[in-house]
């Protein structure tokens, strides 16, 4: 593409390097050879680390008055069990540390490299440590953190890169409000890092989950973190959601004042922007999805076996039987021990709402309603409703089978292949609800011969398991519940048709 040329990959190279240049001092400790009194070397970059750190607490509490003194005291309190130093020595290397961030002679740190967006030598200055104040009376000069050195302290904090991603669509807004539609294309690039970056981390985290929970208070927070994770990622989406909507509004505008036109360019790279944002925020949508799966059900699982754990290794005789009757213990900590295996007390109360609750009415001679499914009976009228159950049964049966046969496995699939196809009113009547509960209480069926003309048809199924053939049907229950009407409502289920080889 003709954005991805050299002078594009350099742009903003001084900047880069001067972000780069702040973490210099660090290294420039990390090559010293200091040894404390015992001749143990010295973490010379841990505690330029820890010395800007302590800068930056000093600075939140406000504080205007920190100076060699109070870091030499600092460094003491903080690594006197590792390191060995007399008074003076601490104060020394208190002082060594100060100049490697500030020099003596008060001029900034200057960073020379070759700049490869101009292709010249070139340099930047910087400064960790600033002076702040200087007491005369007591020739003391205190110091605070310079600009660089806060923002050094920013690049190693954790929530920099958790963050990341909704800096980056902040950015983006910007630019496309300021219309530098090449610096927004590279933004989404670089957000999509982003997104891969977190799919990486949500992946390793899925690991850590089912590994590391071995108690409650892992498991607490464990999930306190996926909740934050969550809901983050839900504030992105909802971000990305008005990008959408932002960078259509653009290249409508752009379109309807015939800039696509006059300047074809920048409508082009609209159009590249809204492809790629489309992209990157449908990765985003499936990292979100994940997010949600890893904490209703990996996080579940995993308490799950947490509590698998427990049982497999509570030993009665020894937690329960040898604390009541080893010692022995008191009456009054036998109930204690007990309680947990006791069961919670149950009371049948009575509310007077009852009254006013929905009341059947029927007259004196008719039969009385029932619950379950009637059994066939003797009478003509039996006979003719089962007659019409057995031919809708059938009817039902063959769909399945058609549905099989189109690659449908599912109850729900069953439903919306209904529904598309104009058959929504099976879906009104109790048969096709009776239907596939009879399945699956006889699953697995098989199929018989039809009865002859002489036999009484008593079975309700007598049509279809006919139609199975060399067929055997196996009905399966699935957690979720289908509502395909306002009166019905069914526990979703899947079917498999396996060939019988013995037909």
């Amino acid at each position: 593409m003709d954005y991805y040329d050299a002078q594009d990959v350099a742009a903003g190279y001084r900047d880069r390097m001067r972000r780069l240049a702040i973490f210099d001092p660090l290294y420039e400790l990390d090559r010293r050879q200091q040894k404390d009194e015992d001749g143990t070397v010295v973490d010379m970059k841990g505690l330029g680390l820890l010395t800007l750190l302590f800068f930056f607490e000093e600075k939140l509490m406000r504080s205007s008055r920190t100076g060699e003194k109070d870091l030499a005291h600092f460094l003491k309190r903080t690594a006197d069990a590792s390191y060995r130093f007399s008074e003076e020595g601490w104060q020394k290397l208190a002082r060594s540390l100060i100049q490697t961030f500030r020099p003596a002679d008060g001029k900034k740190k200057v960073y020379t490299f070759f700049n490869w967006e101009t292709e010249q030598n070139d340099s930047v200055e910087y400064s960790l440590l600033k002076d702040n104040k200087f007491d005369a009376a007591t020739n003391t000069q205190y110091y605070t953190l310079a600009e660089q050195g806060l923002e050094l302290i920013f690049a190693t904090k954790e929530f920099y890169s958790e963050f990341q991603l909704s800096i980056n669509q902040l950015m983006l807004r910007k630019q496309l409000e300021k219309g530098e539609f090449r610096s927004a294309l590279k933004q989404i690039n670089e957000m999509r890092i982003d997104v891969d970056t977190l799919t990486d981390r949500m992946a390793v985290l899925r690991h850590e989950v089912q590994r590391n929970i071995v108690s409650e208070e892992t498991f607490d927070r464990y999930k306190e973190l996926l909740e934050d994770i969550q809901s983050r990622l839900e504030r992105e989406q909802e971000e990305f959601q008005e990008l959408r909507g932002f960078v259509q509004e653009t290249r409508d505008r752009l379109y309807e004042k015939d800039y696509h036109r006059q300047e074809s360019r920048a409508y082009a790279y609209v159009l590249d922007i809204a492809k790629e944002l489309e992209h990157v925020h449908y990765e985003h949508s499936r990292l979100l999805e994940q997010s949600i799966n890893l904490k209703n059900h990996t996080l579940r699982a995993a308490q799950e076996s947490l509590y698998s754990v427990g049982m497999e290794s509570f030993n009665f005789e020894q937690d329960i039987g040898a604390e009541l009757f080893g010692p022995p213990l008191p009456l009054e900590a036998v109930e204690g021990v007990l309680h947990p295996f006791l069961g919670v007390q149950q009371t049948k109360q009575w509310s007077p709402l009852s009254v006013f609750a929905e009341q059947r009415v029927q007259d004196a001679d008719e039969k009385p309603r029932t619950a379950h499914f009637e059994e066939p009976g003797e009478e003509k009228e039996t006979s003719r409703d089962t007659e019409t159950v057995r031919q809708n049964y059938a009817v039902l049966m063959k769909k399945l089978l058609e549905a099989s046969e189109r690659g449908i496995h599912t109850l729900e699939e069953i439903i919306e292949d209904a529904v598309e196809n104009g058959e929504g009113h099976l879906l009104e009547d109790r048969t096709f609800y009776d239907f596939w509960m009879l399945l699956h209480q006889r699953s697995p069926l098989t199929s018989t011969a039809p009865p002859d003309g002489s036999e009484e048809h008593r079975h309700v199924l007598d049509d279809a398991l006919p139609l199975l053939g060399g067929s055997t049907l196996h009905v399966l229950e699935r957690p979720k519940i289908l509502r395909p009407s306002g009166r019905f409502s069914i526990q979703d289920m899947t079917f498999t048709l396996e060939v019988r080889t013995d037909v």
